[in-house]
């Protein structure tokens, strides 16, 4: 299977798909949401940058669906350019996918051997070797402190900067292999799975228009409905959490101020914010870091 699809169910019964609906799948990966959405009776317009998701799709995926190649932050943009300018629902599935993981020439994992790569996107052409191998000794501890929440940054940009002074690296587990030796023991999780994470976030941008594509999509949805996201780190749950907050807040003044003056009205109220469950969990392990958040537009 492309990707295993997480709390599949349970999205959609949140989701309250109604036979006829327009929803979005903004991060289209195996198509999986996509796929339980069109089989519940919606119709479905998704999104993906990567060439790959959408061919195996097109082959797998049944149904009522149109594919955008491009990136969830232009959702509006890409949307428009297809007449869509409402939707019923969303969903956005914010992880990687298991067959970037686990296909070793994208170069997004520490298990399999590839060349340093992690693009989601292809065409693009800055990578995982061009982070790792062009940036500066204190550019590789903030990005590495800052997305992989790495005590050991410093030590590992170090490490990185000390080697590849010697020759290139670009295989990644040369890099995976570097990072453990540089590293304490720890019992829990492979030593370069934060290091990877940051890396990959770099290359993709994935946090910096994260904020901005949450509140156009939810600015898509017509009143009533819902609009679900999974996270699977704290970087990214803190930004939906943010953006969720201030859809279900009035007034939205700094607290200095003892009167209002935004005149801010709540947009949305929170429906839930849940995670796997423990059957879910066990059959795939990938799903525990997992959080969903859903908001229901008013």
């Amino acid at each position: 299977m492309y990707h295993v699809p997480i709390m599949r169910d349970r999205i959609t019964q949140l989701l309250q798909v109604e036979r006829g609906g327009l929803y979005l799948d903004a991060t289209l990966g195996g198509g999986g949401h996509s796929q339980a959405i069109l089989d519940a009776g919606g119709r479905v317009v998704a999104i993906d940058r990567d060439d790959d998701a959408i061919e195996y799709c097109k082959a797998h995926v049944t149904g009522d669906i149109t594919y955008i190649k491009g990136q969830y932050e232009n959702a509006a943009t890409l949307l428009e350019g297809v007449g869509v300018t409402k939707i019923s629902g969303a969903v956005m599935d914010c992880g990687v996918s298991s067959h970037q993981l686990d296909a070793p020439d994208r170069g997004f994992s520490y298990m399999h051997d590839g060349a340093l790569d992690m693009r989601m996107d292809r065409r693009q052409k800055f990578s995982a070797y061009d982070v790792i191998n062009g940036y500066s000794e204190e550019q590789l501890t903030d990005i590495i402190r800052r997305y992989g929440e790495e005590s050991f940054a410093r030590r590992i940009a170090g490490a990185i900067v000390k080697r590849r002074a010697q020759q290139p690296i670009e295989r990644t587990v040369e890099l995976a292999e570097l990072i453990r030796a540089s590293v304490p023991y720890r019992k829990n999780g492979h030593p370069a799975k934060k290091t990877f994470q940051a890396v990959r976030i770099e290359v993709n941008g994935e946090l910096k228009g994260l904020y901005d594509a949450i509140c156009g999509i939810f600015g898509l949805i017509e009143r009533g409905g819902r609009f679900a996201v999974l996270s699977f780190h704290s970087l990214e749950d803190r930004i939906v959490k943010a953006a969720f907050k201030e859809f279900a807040t009035d007034c939205i003044c700094p607290k200095r101020i003892p009167v209002c003056v935004c005149n801010h009205l709540a947009t949305g109220k929170t429906v839930c914010k849940e995670k796997p469950s423990e059957q879910e969990q066990t059959l795939n392990p990938r799903s525990a870091s997992a959080t969903l958040r859903v908001t229901e537009k008013l």
